[in-house]
């Protein structure tokens, strides 16, 4: 990556803003960003997928028609954040910490339905956190106006996932295959179709969904190591700048002992 390059990125970004100052300007709210109506559309995701928590254990039904919903607005609400000229820094925050509270809730509910892989339901929470949190923090420090904005210079794997469309398909596809796990404990009337044996629908589903399932936590490991390289990366270059600058200061004061 070129000099001109990282310029060009660091130029992309606003400039930062003092804490005291942000907080008075959210207590003035002249502009009310927390009644955008992309953040309205995320507020309803939050009930909806606390909705299907509740009907979870015992009203599969009513669960999975909630949490489906809130998974696809989680689309809607880009789209209209575009549109309406709403995106905003809180309403990403918000919509990626809702899809990691939702799944890893989902996930705590198939540990219990299915002891013997509690530790995989772990392990997957583990890797979807930390990856996502990493990722976010990276593009905060390198100065980024979207942890969604990956060049392909720097991950051509994570470009590609983050286009709408894939992301949108990847992301589904891994929700799908969670929620045919949950219906599996449900529903265990096979299809009878001859395609398909004795299979139960949620059988088929988790069968069609399942390596969608593997290429999106293979790309969360992606992200968490090229996040861990990006911190790294600024880190030494951070290191780099406090050496020269304490350098410059030691050569300032050799000249003004030579001057004196």
């Amino acid at each position: 990556m070129t000099k001109a390059n990282a310029t060009r990125r660091r130029r992309q970004s606003l400039e930062l803003v003092d804490a005291k100052e942000a907080v008075d300007l959210a207590n003035l709210q002249k502009e009310n960003v927390f009644l955008f109506i992309p953040n309205i559309i995320g507020y309803s995701r939050v009930i909806l997928a606390g909705l299907s928590l509740y009907y979870m254990s015992y009203h599969p039904i009513y669960c999975t028609i909630l949490y489906g919903v809130s998974c696809l607005l989680d689309a809607v609400d880009g789209h209209a954040a575009r549109m309406l000229g709403q995106t905003s820094k809180f309403g990403a925050v918000l919509d990626m910490v809702t899809d990691r509270c939702t799944t890893s809730c989902l996930l705590c509910y198939l540990s219990s339905v299915y002891p013997p892989y509690a530790v995989l339901f772990q392990f997957l929470i583990t890797l979807d956190f930390s990856s996502h949190y990493m990722h976010m923090y990276s593009s905060l420090v390198t100065g980024s106006t979207s942890h969604k904005l990956v060049n392909s210079d720097v991950s051509r794997i994570l470009s590609l996932y983050y286009n709408p469309v894939t992301l949108f398909t990847i992301c589904a596809g891994n929700e799908l295959f969670f929620v045919s796990l949950y219906l599996m404990k449900w529903i265990s009337t096979p299809i009878n179709a001859a395609a398909f044996g004795s299979w139960t629908y949620p059988e088929v589903m988790a069968s069609f969904t399942g390596p969608i399932f593997i290429l999106k936590n293979v790309i969360n490991a992606v992200q968490l190591w090229k996040a861990s390289k990006i911190l790294v990366g600024v880190d030494l270059a951070e290191r780099a700048a406090a050496r020269a600058a304490k350098f410059q200061a030691q050569v300032q004061v050799q000249d003004e002992k030579q001057k004196s």
